[in-house]
């Protein structure tokens, strides 16, 4: 059995289409209230809270996945991150499941240095800092040869269905409704955005390749890296129509955090908008050569032809 924890999200759906399609039926789905992707997925409602249903979650595993995401809320970070990874662990060490963790690059450095799998961590904020502590702890735990999981990382997210990101939500959702785009700090840096289904393609992949083991992965990503400028033109010339932008400039969000929660949450991430982000993922390349990256004006093209 194949189990994912924190099912209900778009990483985890995803994940379960590409099992049922290329792995295993036999799946089972845990979150507090989990809803089927097939007729033969099993549900389980768990609270990974509680040390207990984190352990019945997980029996009868062979690979357990923890792609468990939380809002963009610092104290519930802080308190719910860190004990959901230590039951987690614990019941994968009791019931001898592999563990595959999904995980951001928040604690990586905020420069343009390329980020490979072996950037050493650097958190600044307090959700980065979350971030690096539970990273640290099954890193711990891996080298301990308490367990035997491997650390699935990828960047900022942009994809189809509930996919959600700044991304998303700022540019590609905005030009998908009419609305002209927002973008973040600058138009000219590069970016690095993953398409949510090869995250969780590339994902059920490393699960299911027992030597992918004990290491960390960057997710793939198209190699081009485009800044949102560039992006705003791919979409403008799919679209066959001009899309002007707005560059939110740095003091906008400081006044939009004075009054909103969600925009005083998202300050910490802005300073990752001002340089390159450069994620690197060729160890994922070089692997498995034959992986199909969603190139960006494919993934661009699916998101404008969304309904709703």
């Amino acid at each position: 059995m194949q189990t994912v924890l924190g099912s209900g999200g778009q990483i985890a759906e995803e994940l379960t289409r590409e099992l049922h399609r290329g792995f295993t039926r036999d799946i089972r789905l845990v979150s507090r209230n989990p809803r089927r992707v097939h007729d033969t997925d099993q549900l389980h409602a768990a609270d990974l809270m509680d040390a207990e249903a984190a352990d019945a979650a997980v029996a009868g595993s062979e690979i357990v996945y923890l792609t468990v995401g939380l809002p963009m809320d610092s104290a519930m970070w802080e308190q719910r991150f860190p004990v959901m990874m230590a039951n987690t662990i614990a019941a994968c060490r009791r019931h001898g499941s592999r563990l595959v963790f999904f995980d951001n690059t928040y604690m990586y450095p905020r420069t343009a240095a390329p980020q490979t799998e072996e950037t050493a961590f650097e958190p600044v904020g307090r959700k980065a800092a979350v971030r690096a502590r539970i990273a640290t702890t099954l890193l711990r735990e891996m080298a301990a040869g308490n367990i035997d999981a491997v650390i699935c990382r990828a960047p900022e997210f942009y994809g189809p269905g509930k996919t959600q990101s700044l991304s998303n939500s700022a540019i590609f959702n905005r030009i998908r409704k009419g609305r002209r785009p927002l973008v973040p700090l600058s138009a000219d840096t590069r970016r690095s955005l993953i398409w949510t289904p090869d995250a969780s393609r590339a994902m059920a992949l490393i699960g299911n390749t027992p030597d992918a083991y004990g290491e960390t992965w960057h997710l793939p990503i198209d190699p081009d890296r485009p800044t949102y400028r560039e992006m705003i033109d791919l979409a403008a010339r799919i679209t066959g129509r001009r899309i002007p932008s707005t560059v939110v400039p740095r003091w906008a969000f400081g006044l939009g955090a004075l009054v909103s929660p969600a925009v005083r949450e998202a300050e910490e991430l802005l300073p990752r908008y001002r340089q390159d982000n450069i994620f690197d993922a060729s160890k994922f390349a070089s692997r498995f050569p034959d992986f199909r990256v969603t190139a960006y004006r494919e993934g661009i093209a699916r998101i404008l032809d969304e309904q709703g």
